[in-house]
């Protein structure tokens, strides 16, 4: 498949890093000549420096025989026109575009992107996958990643291991012999900042980072064997009153029960009073989110939870930090730079929420064809999780798990059958209809398709 990818920050380049190491002809195009050699520099993919608005700049992007572009740059109205401009000149067939203005993706003014206006077939806001991430780490506090699969059966979770854990040292096949009934995997470990997926002969070590995949039920209790306590969120303070910081005391505000109150800490007045404006029930303080007198005042010291979600990534650093020295239970961090998801565990901030991950995830899933339902990133796009239904041409259709030929890296983490999660054995058979959940390192993405019988195309 020919791409096109306007835009060669973060999120483009790792978009054009996944689609290129799946062998499809990339471009990618950026005003910023620089980036656009560190793209061509260390991917397989072809550089074009320019306006992506520009048909001419487009036309030597190969735009006329282009299945897709992706316009991600850092401005709305060039994602906008780029699209329109792919449509109308060039007949692109599918165009996605990253749109962060909130009057831009207002329901009511959604009939401007319909074909016959501006035809942009999928609009991906990166401050509402920021926020959803944001409420699902609220509503798993003990993990550092959440999130749902298999028509919400299913769930992800990231958690750090601690000395608190009773079940390290221990070979994870005796884990399914000590808990038989828990329905619940491990698919994934980082260690010494290395992912990989275990082997049943493996042990678990303090500090390691572990990712496992549990029936929603298990999920409370999938916690408590491996060291952590559930608790409620009922107090929660927010950093920060940009789009993301009024999204997530939006949807908090909207929950049901109104069951966490919220307060929120904005540093520029007239963001502070916009937010005060929107916000129906939210507590909003004009002040320093660093400020330790501001803190108090705000009852840090009762807040079960605190969300550090500026623009600045430092900033966000230092919050969470000053939060949890003052007595807050649970610090998460919006983090954009990977180099420094490193000093969380050291600094004491529980989780942290990444927006190119984030975005990436949702851009992926509406790029993947045929049967692939659902694709999530972790962490610097050292892995997947794919939901996909087994096509009745996919080799694994008919076979026994144990003689399906996964690599190394692919762990089946659950499979949904008329309507029920199973927990995955060597002598489950798959069978067409069903729908996987995989982990699958980055390397062997490629090969997890092939046997799914799916691959990276447009609809």
């Amino acid at each position: 498949m020919k791409v096109i990818i306007c835009g060669a920050g973060q999120v483009g380049w790792q978009i054009a890093r996944h689609l290129a190491n799946e062998r499809n002809d990339v471009t990618v195009v950026d005003n910023n000549a620089d980036l656009v050699r560190r793209a061509t520099d260390s991917l397989d993919v072809q550089g074009v420096a320019g306006f992506a608005s520009y048909p001419d700049v487009l036309e030597r992007a190969g735009a006329r025989d282009a299945d897709m572009i992706i316009a991600a740059t850092h401005s709305d109205e060039v994602n906008m026109v780029t699209c329109q401009v792919a449509h109308s000149v060039f007949d692109v067939p599918r165009k996605i575009a990253r749109l962060r203005a909130q009057s831009y993706l207002d329901v009511i003014y959604s009939d401007i992107y319909r074909r016959d206006h501006m035809p942009i077939e999928v609009v991906i806001s990166p401050e509402r996958e920021v926020a959803a991430a944001a409420m699902k780490r609220l509503a798993s506090p003990s993990a550092f990643d959440s999130e749902f699969f298999l028509d919400g059966k299913l769930q992800l979770l990231g958690i750090s291991l601690d000395e608190n854990c009773p079940v390290v040292n221990t070979p994870l096949r005796q884990l399914s012999d000590l808990f038989s009934t828990l329905r619940a995997m491990v698919v994934g470990v980082r260690r010494d900042g290395s992912l990989f997926a275990p082997d049943p002969g493996d042990q678990l070590f303090v500090g390691d980072e572990i990712y496992i995949m549990t029936n929603v039920e298990d999920s409370k209790r999938a916690l408590e064997i491996f060291g952590k306590t559930s608790s409620k969120q009922e107090r929660v303070i927010l950093i920060g009153g940009g789009n993301v910081g009024r999204m997530v005391a939006q949807e908090i505000e909207a929950m049901p029960g109104k069951s966490i109150r919220a307060k929120m800490i904005e540093k520029d007045r007239k963001v502070a009073e916009l937010s005060a404006e929107t916000l129906e029930r939210t507590i909003v303080l004009n002040g320093d989110g660093l400020d330790a007198g501001l803190l108090r005042e705000a009852g840090i010291e009762r807040a079960d939870a605190v969300l550090s979600v500026t623009d600045d990534d430092k900033t966000n650093i230092l919050t969470a930090v000053r939060a949890k020295s003052q007595g807050c239970q649970l610090a998460i961090a919006l983090i954009n730079d990977p180099t420094l998801v490193p000093l969380m565990g050291p600094l004491g901030i529980d989780a942290h929420i990444n927006p190119r991950g984030t975005t990436v995830s949702s851009i992926l899933r509406h790029i993947r064809h045929g049967r692939v339902r659902d694709v999530y990133s972790l962490g610097d796009a050292e892995a997947e999780i794919i939901e996909a239904e087994v096509l009745s041409t996919s080799p694994i259709a008919g076979q026994e798990l144990r003689d399906i030929d996964f690599p190394e890296g692919v762990l089946l983490g659950g499979l949904l059958r008329d309507g029920e999660v199973l927990s995955p054995t060597g002598s489950m058979r798959v069978v067409e209809g069903d729908v996987i959940a995989l982990f699958a390192l980055a390397q062997d993405v490629g090969e997890v398709e092939r046997l799914l019988q799916v691959s990276i195309d447009y609809f």
